[in-house]
């Protein structure tokens, strides 16, 4: 089932997406070195994008797989905060005085259990307003954030969750060597989402059913049972960036990540994925999110020379959202358009070829 994975250099020739991707983070990378390359160029700066990358990443890929259906999973940072939080009321309220080293690993254990099992039932609600019930998925999901964000803030009444224990912060803060755990957390995550969607049957049925939805039904596909696995693995995702964030920070609060729904939106199309559904790559995503955290680093070397505002980033994530999908919109249609050209060129070859079988026939 899991055969070899297709190289980058096959997924440029097939994908033009990949290689203009390539050339803006490249872009990117060599005009924020000139600009300020004592800020841009340090190791601190790229130890703080490693750090921060993974669970806006996380995200980024929870909002992808529900667009492949056709769909859209506005929630997800509402699920993240939430699974965030009921992670770390149970290690805080569970971990006692004096606790040996089993008890913390044990109440850790089952913290993380918790918040990833919260992350996949607020998926599951998504997915039967959705797929059940049949509200919008835009609707839905931007209800469920709000409700989500809500139960947050009742549970915590607006205060960050602080004091979290140190073996679990090792998992936001930590090092393998040079490489940030968070990171290494991400690439397994990445390359398991990679063949979830590229070498299993649900990856393939979730293609179908975003290209046409009627035609996967008539083929034999449930579509309410795949809109429910795509937004409980939705939902994983996010419950797994929201205990990666509160292992970052050391804290627990309903409104964490508020921009992050819009990044996440912008990473995901500017990556390839198809808003209506049925195409997408994990490739694409990553590039593309790694061109968005060079941009997000440069706001913040702006930022920090007083030439830049913080609320103007905003305003830059709706206009590179707009751009790309103005992009994507005309590059698919001059796509659709040249096969359709060739096909009447050729038709246009065969005219008495044509009106000879006709006679023939009759």
């Amino acid at each position: 089932m899991f055969d070899k994975l297709p190289s980058i250099t096959s997924f440029i020739s097939r994908d033009r997406n990949i290689g203009r991707l390539l050339g803006v983070a490249l872009f990117i990378l060599i005009i924020l070195s000139i600009l300020n390359p004592g800020l841009f160029l340090t190791v601190s700066n790229f130890k703080s994008m490693a750090y921060q990358l993974p669970e806006f990443g996380l995200l980024a890929m929870a909002i992808m797989i529900a667009l492949l259906t056709g769909g859209i999973d506005l929630s997800a940072v509402g699920i993240a905060n939430l699974s965030g939080v009921l992670a770390a009321l149970t290690m805080i309220r569970f971990i006692p005085q004096g606790a040996a080293g089993w008890q913390i690993t044990l109440v850790i254990g089952a913290a993380v259990a918790l918040g990833l099992v919260i992350g996949a039932i607020c998926g599951a609600i998504n997915g039967f307003l959705i797929g059940r019930i049949g509200i919008p998925a835009i609707l839905a999901t931007l209800g469920t954030m709000q409700l989500f964000t809500g139960i947050s803030i009742i549970i915590t009444k607006g205060y960050a969750v602080l004091g979290l224990p140190d073996a679990f912060l090792y998992f936001g803060n930590g090092t393998i060597g040079i490489f940030p755990v968070p990171l290494l957390i991400f690439i397994v995550i990445a390359v398991l989402f990679a063949l979830l969607l590229n070498k299993t049957t649900l990856g393939q049925e979730l293609f179908l059913m975003g290209t046409n939805p009627t035609a996967a039904k008539f083929t034999g596909l449930d579509n309410f049972r795949l809109t429910l696995k795509t937004y409980m693995v939705s939902g994983l995702l996010s419950g797994l960036a929201g205990l990666m964030i509160i292992a970052r920070t050391n804290s627990a609060k309903a409104d964490y990540g508020a921009s992050y729904t819009l990044q996440a939106i912008v990473v995901a199309v500017m990556g390839g994925v198809d808003p209506a559904g049925g195409a997408g790559t994990v490739i694409g995503l990553v590039l593309a999110m790694i061109s968005l955290q060079f941009l997000s680093s440069g706001f913040n070397m702006l930022r920090v020379g007083g030439s830049f505002s913080n609320y103007f980033r905003e305003l830059v994530w709706g206009v590179v959202l707009i751009l790309v999908m103005v992009i994507n919109y005309l590059d698919a249609k001059k796509r659709a358009r040249t096969p359709q050209e060739s096909g009447t060129d050729a038709k246009a070859q065969m005219p008495d070829t044509a009106a000879g079988a006709g006679s023939a026939q009759k």
